[in-house]
């Protein structure tokens, strides 16, 4: 599998962009779901999970769904040089999570530009929406500055976008 950057992916000047830059591509939805347990150390004295906590059940979660697309971090950045960075993130705490709940992280593509991806994550128990957020990730080099999207991860993010199953990956719990 090449994870090289499509350096000739773009439209025509006509579309009045320039050319070698791949067209921002709105996705029709698919959601990756991994479940989790919420353990002790997830908590506060109160044994409710700690809001920071929520942004590493999202980090895991967008972890998973590369990985079941078949591009583990790691493999990515040792390939390319690039990692991806959260530019911009909301978060909208709903109800909180308690220890021993089992958990689900929701993770959908919404739309993939030339050197971001933006996503919507829901952290669920039962159904019930606990955290949403929307987060848009930059993909950069080892310098720090912008990267495109490497071709073949975005070839297989618009592939899974457009099916409506994607594998679920569950946490293995006590």
């Amino acid at each position: 599998m090449t994870l090289d950057i499509d350096r000739t992916a773009g439209v025509s000047p006509a579309s009045g962009m320039r050319p070698g830059r791949p067209r921002s591509q709105k996705t029709s939805g698919m959601t990756h779901s991994m479940v989790l347990r919420v353990y002790y150390e997830d908590t506060d004295a109160a044994g409710i999970v700690y809001y920071a906590n929520y942004l590493k059940f999202a980090e895991r979660g967008r972890t998973e769904l590369m990985r079941a697309l078949g591009f583990a971090h790691s493999s990515i950045h040792a390939e390319t040089g690039i990692i991806f960075t959260v530019r911009r993130l909301s978060a909208d705490y709903r109800s909180p999570a308690r220890l021993d709940d089992a958990l689900s992280v929701d993770t959908t593509i919404l739309e993939i530009a030339g050197a971001t991806l933006l996503l919507d994550q829901k952290i669920r128990r039962d159904g019930s929406v606990l955290v949403a957020l929307e987060l848009l990730l930059a993909c950069v080099g080892r310098d720090g500055r912008p990267r495109r999207v490497p071709a073949g991860l975005r070839t297989a993010l618009v592939a899974s976008s457009q099916s409506s199953v994607m594998p679920s990956i569950v946490q293995k719990t006590p």
